[in-house]
């Protein structure tokens, strides 16, 4: 179950807690809009005067530093702050105490012969935007309608002079900061010019975007014109490479032998050398080696070939031996080596072709490769150009345009409307006063209940005590409120016996159905004695006992009742008997059970408690009692015993180890959740047979439903058609 501590909000249990407490509620709200009306007695009229102030030129202050280009026009007023309405802070500056006081200095307002306050004259003015516009509403409260109208307007106008001073102080100040600032952003906008220039005369700049187009045109024309000498190359290279094969000489060999033949004076020494070699052959034909025509012939030679090598040397620039064979070739062999030759010369044009072509292709690509840094630099640096001269013409502007608003006397607002002094007082508070009574009358009066309610740990409703039992419900029975009065009982006589005094009623008809219910509750045994017991006193059990023995009594059966609650007894009073003679006097021989019970109805028997005994549980815990239990048992069809509380005496816990069960009586707004779970929590301890629960008393105010809509509806039928009957049957005789 919830904890009693807490307070429930469901709706439905908030109007049965109001309806419980409604008297308590209703004071507290009555007394507190009692409270409200007499205040209201006391209030005085006041008086409101209104003014407005129309908000178009801006001020000169920090706002004259932002840009134009950010969408603000120079007609409205603008703040630092995007998501601020720029009234709001003209709305602070005219409610700003120094504003105020001046107003209270020229006007010389008073309070009880001493100066107003600022806080006093800041209560009474109220500052409203009208919504959708640039039109701020002045209204002051006072109980001088003269005064109201005065300070509204002198309000307006001192804000509208402190506006226009302010204004050209703040645009003397702005200007004088921004004649500080101007030399240096023109000398700014020099130095990033300065930059860019030698920036672009440092990397010959002159169009990136142009020269990055050009660049990639002229790698590709030159990756073409290298594949195209490459070919060349490889076919010439194939060619030279035939002809050396076929001349079987180098490319410098080749060019001296060439050289060689051509020469006239190599030529002319090897025909002379050619010439002694005949003579020399000659002669050797007739005269022997060591003659002297063979030794001058030799001698001849041998200077010839040394002229001969000393002229190849002059020849061919270098010391490299010749052979003779060679200095004079064939006409097909001299054409091989000028082919040759000229293949060789073809080949090293177009290798260093090739290496130039490279070399274009290198320079070019990394050129190519610093164009983006290039241009990133060059980006940067317009940038900072064109940054420098946009700050530089902004200040030029914004100086020019202080210049004019310093020599300006406008304000960033003017008075579309006077306050005029007003005539009738403005709505009375009376009925706010009176309106904030009840809602203060209501909240008092609620929070006193919860509070209350807090406080109050019994449990209320049927719902509750089920919750917490958990026990098998028998049977409720409603609170009898009302005395009745018929011819048959007096209206000062209660009817506390309700199946005696009044058979038809509801309550007499609930008793009937309690006992059925114990009646068909166990089927294999029949139950004959019951202890009928309570958690806590004056929950109607000893009531509950009375009735429940009247009904079963009235079905024809014989019903014995004990009252076992030797403390406190009550059957005596409820049957009006004298308690002289009892169970007390019983279970110590003092007296015969004949002696001791009374009729009291129709099979029924009433055993009172007699004199209180020095231990009624000594007397209740014995084998007499038990003796007695048995005999009642023989004797009577059901037997009713009375018990004391469980919390409070040990009695109907012994008692029901002797009888058939223990029937629990439960009754709202006696019992609370503590006493309940102790009483819950002893009988499930000691294993008793709790035969089922009863709730008695209930009300039917602090239940959500109506358990009793029904079955008053239908008494109320029968008891009219009854009287309808009585009333007929008079007639006919």
């Amino acid at each position: 179950m919830e904890s009693r501590e807490s307070v429930d909000f469901d709706v439905t249990r908030y109007l049965l807690i109001l309806k419980r407490r409604w008297m308590s509620v209703s004071s507290i709200f009555l007394l507190t809009v009692a409270i409200s009306y007499v205040v209201t007695t006391f209030m005085k009229p006041s008086y409101q005067a209104e003014g407005k102030l129309l908000f178009r030129i801006p001020s000169f202050g920090s706002n004259l530093l932002l840009s134009s280009s950010e969408g603000q026009t120079t007609g409205d007023l603008r703040t630092l702050v995007a998501t601020q309405n720029p009234i709001s802070t003209q709305i602070e500056v005219i409610s700003s105490p120094s504003l105020l006081q001046q107003t209270i200095n020229e006007l010389k307002l008073k309070n009880k012969g001493e100066p107003l306050k600022v806080e006093v004259l800041e209560k009474g003015l109220t500052l409203k935007i009208i919504g959708g516009t640039d039109v701020l509403r002045v209204t002051y409260k006072s109980r001088n309608p003269n005064e109201a109208a005065a300070v509204v307007n002198k309000i307006m106008n001192l804000y509208l002079n402190s506006d226009i001073i302010t204004s050209r102080f703040e645009a003397e100040e702005t200007q004088r900061l921004l004649d500080k600032q101007l030399p240096k952003a023109q000398a700014s906008v020099h130095e990033t010019q300065v930059a860019l220039r030698s920036f672009k005369q440092k990397n010959n700049v002159v169009d990136l975007s142009e020269e990055s187009k050009s660049a990639v045109a002229i790698i590709g024309s030159l990756n073409t014109e290298i594949n195209n000498v490459q070919a060349q190359l490889d076919e010439v290279t194939a060619q030279t490479n035939a002809l050396r094969h076929k001349v079987n000489l180098n490319s410098q060999k080749a060019t001296d032998l060439i050289a060689l033949n051509q020469s006239p004076g190599v030529q002319a020494i090897l025909t002379q050398i050619q010439e002694v070699d005949r003579k020399l052959a000659i002669e050797r034909s007739r005269f022997l080696d060591r003659t002297p025509i063979i030794i001058d012939l030799e001698a001849n030679k041998a200077n010839l070939q040394a002229l001969l090598q000393k002229q190849v040397e002059q020849s061919t620039g270098n010391q490299t031996k010749v052979p003779q064979r060679l200095l004079q070739i064939g006409e097909l062999r001299q054409s091989l080596i000028k082919d040759f030759q000229q293949s060789e010369t073809q080949r090293l044009g177009l290798t260093k072709k090739l290496a130039s072509l490279y070399n274009s292709l290198s320079t070019y690509q990394s050129r190519v490769k610093s164009l983006p840094l290039l241009v990133q630099n060059q980006r940067e640096l317009e940038q900072k150009a064109e940054f420098a001269q946009s700050n530089y013409q902004t200040l030029l502007k914004k100086v020019q345009e202080l210049q004019v608003a310093a020599n300006k006397n406008t304000a960033n607002a003017r008075i579309i409307t006077q306050a005029i002094v007003p005539e009738e007082p403005t709505l009375s508070q009376k009925p706010i006063v009176l309106a904030l009574g009840m809602m203060l009358g209501l909240f008092l009066s609620t929070t006193t209940v919860l509070l209350i309610e807090m406080r109050d740990k019994s449990l209320k409703t049927l719902k509750e005590i089920r919750e917490i039992f958990g026990y098998t419900m028998l049977g409720i029975v409603p609170l009898l409120t009302k005395k009745v009065s018929s011819h048959r009982y007096p209206e000062s006589t209660p009817p506390e016996i309700a199946v005696r005094d009044m058979p038809h009623s509801l309550t007499s008809e609930i008793y009937r159905m309690i006992q059925a219910n114990l009646r068909f509750l166990s089927s294999d045994k029949v139950l004959k004695t019951i202890v009928v017991t309570s958690a806590v006193p004056k929950e109607g059990k000893s009531t509950v006992s009375a009735n429940l023995a009247a009904a079963i009594a009235q079905l024809g059966r014989q019903v014995l009742l004990i009252d076992a609650d030797m403390r406190v007894p009550s059957q005596h009073y409820l049957w009006q008997l004298t308690n002289t003679a009892g169970l007390s006097e019983v279970l110590v021989g003092q007296a015969e059970f004949k002696t001791g019970v009374c009729k009291v109805m129709d099979n029924l028997d009433v055993l009172t408690a007699g004199v209180k005994p020095p231990n009624p549980l000594a007397l209740l815990d014995s084998k007499r009692m038990a003796s007695l239990i048995d005999d009642f048992a023989d004797q009577y069809d059901f037997v009713i015993i009375d018990a004391p509380p469980l919390l409070l005496a040990a009695d109907a816990l012994t008692l029901s180890h002797m009888t058939d069960g223990i029937l629990l009586v439960a009754r709202p707004g006696v019992i609370d959740s503590s006493s309940a779970s102790a009483a819950k929590e002893m009988l499930e301890s000691s294993d008793h047979n709790i035969l089922g629960l009863l709730v008695n008393g209930i009300i039917e105010k602090n239940e959500s439903n109506n358990y009793f809509y029904h079955p008053k509806e239908y008494f109320s039928a029968e008891k009219a058609s009854e009287e309808g009957s009585y009333v007929q049957n008079r007639s006919n005789n």
